[in-house]
């Protein structure tokens, strides 16, 4: 979670990389698990409520939290059964992101986007100009073979080529996939929307007659929607919410 959430800040709220933000815009706007479920492969979203109490309570100080709202999300998830949604008295509360976990998140995961963009001079060294292995410049080609009966060609000296410093190989690991069962299955319903529908969330018009499952313009998932009483997600069709049993609201 800690991880996805530096990927969506970096690229949707750069300036929360070094000032703080409420708990309320976390849960709501910046990390809403109806947005979110496919990357954080977490299969419900109580699942999704407890890693963000975790994240909440200071676990592993990835989040500087004040006093109050770690001590108490701390004795919750130590009790025998936490309460999930423990966080949500605390939406007025201020978070901020640790500097510390975020330059170990860039050094340790091997992401690109993670690490700090770098400026200068380019290392890329000419091909013909390439050291071998052992750091000495590659052998000049063998000159061509004269007829025999030909006068043997006179020896020139031969001008000492510089030697090229070899350069470290900078290795990029490949960024590791998410599997297991939360990773599957997820998006691969469709709706297929009629003339001026439009997206409930972004108010922008859907391709009529054409099954897809997420909004072209914004990112929605428009298979789901969430229950008005519990907050459950559901699919869009469902009349009631099989958690709480909370009539759906038709959107």
């Amino acid at each position: 979670m800690f991880r996805h959430l530096v990927r969506t800040i970096r690229s949707r709220f750069p300036q929360y990389l070094s000032q703080p933000f409420d708990v309320a815009e976390l849960h709501q706007t910046i990390l809403p698990y109806r947005h979110n479920r496919r990357e954080l492969a977490l299969e419900s979203n109580e699942d999704y409520e407890i890693t963000l109490t975790e994240l909440l309570s200071g676990a592993r100080d990835y989040m500087i939290v004040d006093d109050p709202m770690r001590d108490a999300l701390r004795a919750e998830l130590a009790s025998v059964n936490p309460d999930p949604s423990a966080f949500k008295q605390f939406l007025s509360s201020r978070v901020a992101i640790s500097p510390a976990a975020l330059r170990s998140l860039a050094v340790g995961t091997g992401d690109e986007s993670m690490a700090p963009a770098t400026t200068g001079a380019s290392n890329t060294i000419p091909a013909a100009e390439q050291p071998t292995r052992s750091g000495a410049a590659p052998p000049s080609p063998p000159p061509p073979t004269s007829p025999k009966a030909a006068p043997p060609p006179v020896a020139t000296p031969k001008t000492p080529r510089p030697s090229v410093p070899s350069q470290p190989v900078q290795s990029i690991p490949a960024t590791p996939r998410s599997s297991g069962p939360a990773a599957q299955g997820v998006g691969t319903r469709t709706i297929v929307p009629k003339a001026d529908d439009r997206c409930r969330s972004c108010g922008e018009l859907l391709p009529a007659g054409r099954a897809i499952t997420f909004c072209p313009h914004c990112g929605q998932n428009l298979t789901t929607t969430s229950c008005s009483a519990c907050g459950s997600e559901l699919e869009v069709g469902w009349n009631f919410c099989p958690a709480c049993g909370k009539r759906a609201t038709t959107q």
